[in-house]
């Protein structure tokens, strides 16, 4: 048996609004894909709230706790439910690099009404280079620059780009099944990073990056003038050799990438913070004391990345906003014909209902 809130379209949340007074602020519905979205998806729709009209983000519950960017979709998308009052906030994986080719591409890069994040994922924007330093300060409570991430992420990116441009040539193709993004993660992945020498992880990389589009070229000759045409126009997207770090495999970027980065330069920072407490402590008690509430005050990495908000200087942040500024300007005046608005507000019950 469906419950009613099973079928809530944007038909059906416009109807009921335009029942409450018209002063009440007007309600939109933002479907999200998991729990870890909503903090994320929150900050950004709080720039744009009003006194007329304001967000509520929630889960797409249909079917039970199905979580992810189909079942977000399905919810708005079926029953005509994208609209005024409804919409999705997605992560973009490759969908937006896609252009149309799938059809969760297409509805993506084509309805006004679902927000996409650009980057692969939330976590691609939590890892931008630009916030690396506050989050290694959070972890260890040491402001000591010790590596320069943004030109770490630039020379990674330049780096990687010509065989993650290859892997999105594969995917639009719908050959991702000879080049997959776990072979492409395999080959770009950092073993380890030398944090005096943190470019020998960079070499090491581009090395098996030039082996790899060696081969691919030896056995997809036909293929080399298209992939040269497909970098023109991801760079015309905004995709360029210098951030292709934003647009790889959210979950990959974090663990192999990363967490590989900046674990070594966290435990250098600590080391430093500690050889300061014991060379300036008086005595053992007041060394132990100061360690212990240094220890206390510490974030780990993880949970400083998945906190982490400082990206939002990010470009492909402003291009979000963007969009939801777009969004908003559709949203249709409210009326004050209160019969006309019942009148919508049953016919969408009984379009649900039957």
């Amino acid at each position: 048996m469906k419950r009613l809130t099973d079928n809530i379209n944007s038909h059906y949340l416009e109807a009921a609004d335009r029942l409450l007074p018209s002063k009440r602020r007007g309600r939109i519905v933002a479907f999200v894909e998991s729990y870890d979205d909503v903090s994320f998806w929150r900050l950004l729709l709080d720039e744009f709230e009003t006194p007329e009209h304001y967000f509520q983000i929630m889960l797409p519950n249909r079917g039970g706790l199905t979580k992810g960017k189909k079942s977000a979709l399905r919810s708005c998308i079926e029953h005509n439910g994208l609209g005024s009052k409804l919409i999705a906030c997605v992560d973009s994986d490759y969908d937006w690099l896609l252009q149309g080719t799938t059809q969760t591409s297409r509805e993506i890069i084509s309805s006004p009404y679902v927000i996409q994040t650009y980057t692969y994922a939330i976590e691609n924007y939590q890892c931008w280079a630009g916030s690396l330093h506050q989050i290694c300060v959070q972890c260890t409570l040491n402001d000591h620059r010790l590596i320069d991430f943004n030109a770490f992420m630039e020379l990674y990116s330049k780096a990687v780009y010509p065989l993650f441009v290859w892997n999105v040539w594969f995917y639009r193709k719908k050959l991702h099944n000879q080049f997959s993004m776990q072979d492409l993660n395999i080959d770009i992945r950092l073993k380890s990073v030398d944090v005096r020498r943190p470019q020998g992880s960079i070499i090491g990389v581009r090395e098996r990056v030039i082996h790899k589009v060696h081969s691919l070229e030896t056995h997809y000759p036909d293929a080399v003038n298209e992939v040269a045409e497909l970098s023109k126009e991801l760079t015309s997207m905004g995709v360029r050799e210098d951030n292709a770090y934003l647009f790889l495999q959210g979950h990959h970027l974090v663990e192999n990438i990363i967490m590989k980065l900046l674990t070594p330069v966290c435990t250098i920072l600590r080391q430093e913070r500690e050889a300061e407490i014991r060379r300036f402590a008086v005595h053992d008690e007041q060394y132990r004391n100061e360690i212990s509430a240094y220890q206390h005050s510490q974030m780990s990495l993880p949970e400083a990345l998945r906190k982490n908000t400082h990206y939002r200087e990010c470009e492909l942040y402003q291009r979000m906003r963007d969009d939801v500024r777009e969004f908003l300007l559709m949203l249709p005046e409210r009326r004050g014909d209160n019969q006309q608005d019942t009148e919508n507000l049953q016919s969408a019950n009984q379009h649900k209902e039957g």
